[in-house]
């Protein structure tokens, strides 16, 4: 590939499909670039004590897509070496030990991917609009943030899974 075709790019999708790193990773490689860093969010078979067999994402897609995008301009801000971005979440029943969110970046050095990919999985949690339930069935947020930002009917329901 040509460096001069190798513009920065943001990839970013919201699926009920089975994740794939090679796939995430694949997408985010530049010859320019010698580091990609990762982070892999999978369900684990346990919450505060209780047993978990799946968990299961709900979002609101449009925002939470727009939501991402903020996420990738602010990484390009706070780290401008940054090539490519990749975001993908998963919707739906994610069994135990399978990916719920792949989260990769590539730029010329280690320090700023590995920062940038902190940075991403930290604000994609306070702020985008997408909720898991655990195999109990108790609705969680990522944080009540995620529902102020949907509105007051959103808002609502929080306060009502909190109470």
């Amino acid at each position: 590939m040509d460096e001069s075709e190798d513009v920065p790019k943001d990839f970013i999708k919201l699926k009920s499909e089975k994740l794939s790193v090679d796939e995430v990773s694949e997408l985010v490689i530049s010859p320019c670039c010698g580091a990609v860093s990762l982070f892999i969010g999978t369900t684990r078979n346990n919450f505060e004590g209780k047993k978990v067999i799946h968990l299961e994402y709900e979002a609101y897609m449009s925002m939470a897509e727009t939501e991402i995008r903020k996420i990738c301009r602010d990484v390009r801000q706070k780290w401008p070496s940054v090539k490519h971005i990749a975001v993908h979440h998963r919707l739906g029943v994610v069994p135990v030990t399978e990916a719920s969110v792949i989260i990769a970046v590539s730029s010329p050095h280690r320090a700023e991917s590995l920062e940038a990919v902190m940075y991403c999985i930290n604000t994609l949690k306070a702020s985008v609009p997408i909720w898991k339930k655990d195999s109990s069935w108790s609705l969680r947020a990522y944080t009540c943030a995620a529902f102020r930002q949907c509105g007051p009917y959103y808002l609502s329901i929080a306060e009502q899974i909190q109470s």
